[in-house]
């Protein structure tokens, strides 16, 4: 049994996936495919660059869709029993590709869609985000709280593990409480490169245009159960997977949750995480002592798994 992980935004670099698509037929189809969809030659930026092109949030996110997909397109045969997938922000839209819901194609329209209203929302607001270790998160979010004035938000955004919180919002309210969390005993308090406020609701503008986006995507029933970001409970209903994803961009990422929901509802499967870099590995591994994430990446990660 498996349990697929799909990465989010901030996996991306120069060059990923062309050596994917340097050895396997399925995966350059499939960046292609996707290049054609979109109307863009994500693929050349992807593997040429330049940096600051790549990073900007729709080609990011789409980006690091195409890669987990290209991934999926050469293994996807060989992952025996899939009873679940969760992916992080971004990477839940990359988990519904993976159960069969969207098309590739539909998926990086939806995905680029979603970055460009993340991108203009932060433009309206201007938003921070910072990432707080060494830190409990009820700690974090009672100084998110105790931050926050009128006027000016600032909430835990991505619950990544135990020790590890992102907060998010109006750049004043976020540096008052990374502040009070530096004084509480956090190791590190690390301001994030981002476009805006992202998971908080500071976002808000982005949402009716996103609804939009996955109301015109056809969408179907998953093959297995998705575990969603806002309430870290597996969606099997195509409906409920809309709206969650659409509240998604204002809601934190429960993502010690997710793992811990994965873990608890299959204790016997393996964790594959499908796309570029080995975050999620490494959070799984904090967050369920003694669990193991495997990395499919590269090309090289590809064919190991392959040939076992």
């Amino acid at each position: 049994m498996t349990v697929l992980l799909c990465p989010g935004q901030g996996a991306q670099k120069v060059g990923m996936g062309r050596d994917l698509a340097e050895r396997f037929p399925a995966a350059r189809d499939t960046f292609q495919a996707i290049d054609e969809a979109l109307g863009v030659p994500l693929s050349r930026v992807m593997w040429d660059g330049p940096e600051a092109e790549l990073t900007l949030t729709h080609n990011a996110q789409a980006a690091i869709l195409a890669h987990t997909c290209a991934v999926l397109s050469v293994v996807g045969e060989r992952l025996g029993p899939v009873v679940a997938a969760a992916g992080h922000s971004l990477g839940e839209y990359s988990a519904y590709v993976a159960a069969g819901s969207l098309t590739p194609t539909d998926g990086a329209r939806v995905v680029r869609r979603r970055g460009a209203l993340m991108l203009e929302a932060g433009q309206v607001r201007a938003g921070a985000m910072a990432a707080v270790i060494g830190l409990g998160a009820a700690e974090v979010a009672a100084h998110c709280a105790a931050a926050a004035s009128e006027g000016e938000v600032v909430v835990p955004a991505n619950l990544n593990a135990p020790d590890q919180t992102v907060i998010s919002g109006d750049p004043a309210a976020v540096a008052r409480a990374g502040d009070a969390c530096r004084a509480a005993g956090a190791k590190r308090v690390l301001p994030l490169k981002v476009s805006g406020a992202f998971h908080s609701p500071l976002m808000a503008p982005a949402v009716p245009g996103l609804r939009a986006a996955l109301e015109a995507a056809a969408f179907a029933a998953p093959r297995f159960p998705v575990v969603a970001n806002a309430t870290a409970l597996p969606v099997r209903d195509i409906t409920r997977a809309r709206a969650l994803l659409a509240e998604q961009v204002v809601s934190p990422v429960r993502w010690v949750e997710c793992m811990q929901t994965c873990r608890v509802d299959h204790p016997r499967a393996r964790f594959l995480e499908v796309g570029p870099g080995s975050v999620l590995s490494g959070l799984l591994k904090r967050i369920v002592p003694g669990t193991r994430g495997v990395t499919l990446g590269t090309a090289d990660e590809v064919e190991k798994f392959l040939a076992a």
